[in-house]
């Protein structure tokens, strides 16, 4: 599938906002919710964005390359991580 000049400009900004902002955030919350906390309103929120933006990017995701998808492979694994455990912390405190 050939990916336009447009795809891929989108793809690189895509990219650099998970890196520079999404990343670290997300990073952030795991490291709370593997201590025991549970998430916050706005880690809620923050997670609910980020799937809601996956979602509404997907057409540009399925049409990046394996070093990319891979990539969001590995974040889904880790928003799986994170739900996981939040829902666990949930559970412990009831």
């Amino acid at each position: 599938m050939e990916t336009s000049e447009k795809d891929k400009a989108v793809l690189a900004a895509l990219i650099k906002r998970f890196d520079e902002q999404r990343l670290p955030r997300l990073l952030e919350i795991k490291e709370n919710v593997d201590s025991g906390l549970k998430l916050s309103e706005h880690e809620a929120k923050f997670l609910e964005e980020l799937f809601k933006d996956a979602r509404e990017n997907e057409p540009y995701l399925k049409k990046a390359d394996n070093d990319v998808k891979e990539l969001m492979a590995k974040v889904i694994g880790l928003y799986h991580e994170i739900t996981e455990k939040a829902l666990e912390n949930e559970q412990s405190e009831s």
